[in-house]
């Protein structure tokens, strides 16, 4: 093929649609977000949380719950009174949480009120992010003892239904935030204790302080009754 043929072919090449295109892997998808750290910690580690965010679609602003599980693993849920929920630990997903989320939120927006959203909404490299229509400036969890919250407290439910929260409120691990440090939580697995802490860093940087630490023989805490240790730590 000649020159003229090989340019004359790339002059006439299409642009790729990114609504055609999946969306990018991202390692870090709540990045500047605020509340960085709390959005990962309700993702990852607390079973049972809630925070409220505003956001914008099409020009109209909107609030929703961010939630970590909501019933029936739904992504999303317009109450009877038009309150929308979201939820964060929904599995599966893009490779990029953020679109994920995104598209929930603007998926809820579209339903009925009193209507489930059923499964996620498919993502793509065209899918807005969370960065993109989040405008609140503010990111507050609120750590629950149980799935009560699935509930509006004046809505009474049926037996069934009873059952079914009784029994997921037992699967809770007992989780509490710690006072004074960001995203850092005290939870209870069987009969023992641990602290889980969401970290802002650097995940190299992270890991390698963390390797020093072990390294050393200071990652114990002698002045606990049983010598807590660092187990280690996982990317969230």
């Amino acid at each position: 093929m000649g020159k003229a043929s090989r340019r004359k072919g790339k002059e006439n090449k299409r642009p790729l649609d990114p609504s055609q295109m999946p969306a990018p892997f991202v390692a870090r998808p709540f990045e500047g977000l605020a509340g960085e750290t709390d959005w990962v910690a309700m993702r990852e580690i607390v079973p049972s949380a809630t925070a409220k965010v505003t956001f914008e679609v099409d020009g109209q602003e909107h609030e929703a719950v961010i939630a970590t599980i909501l019933p029936m693993a739904w992504p999303g849920l317009r109450r009877e009174d038009g309150d929308m929920m979201v939820a964060l630990q929904t599995g599966g997903g893009s490779g990029d949480a953020s679109r994920d989320l995104a598209a929930q939120l603007i998926a809820v927006t579209q339903l009925e009120n009193g209507q489930p959203l059923p499964a996620p909404p498919r993502v793509s490299a065209a899918t807005p992010r969370l960065q993109d229509i989040i405008t609140s400036t503010t990111f507050e969890p609120t750590v629950h003892e149980t799935f009560d919250f699935w509930i509006p407290e004046e809505h009474e439910i049926g037996e069934e239904a009873s059952v079914s929260m009784e029994d997921a409120n037992e699967s809770i691990a007992p989780t509490a935030p710690i006072d004074g440090v960001d995203s850092a939580y005290w939870c209870l697995i069987g009969d023992r204790a641990f602290i889980r802490w969401v970290l802002p860093h650097d995940e190299n940087k992270a890991t390698d302080a963390l390797a020093r630490l072990s390294a050393s023989g200071k990652a114990r805490m002698p002045e606990n009754d049983d010598e807590g240790r660092l187990l280690g730590a996982f990317r969230a």
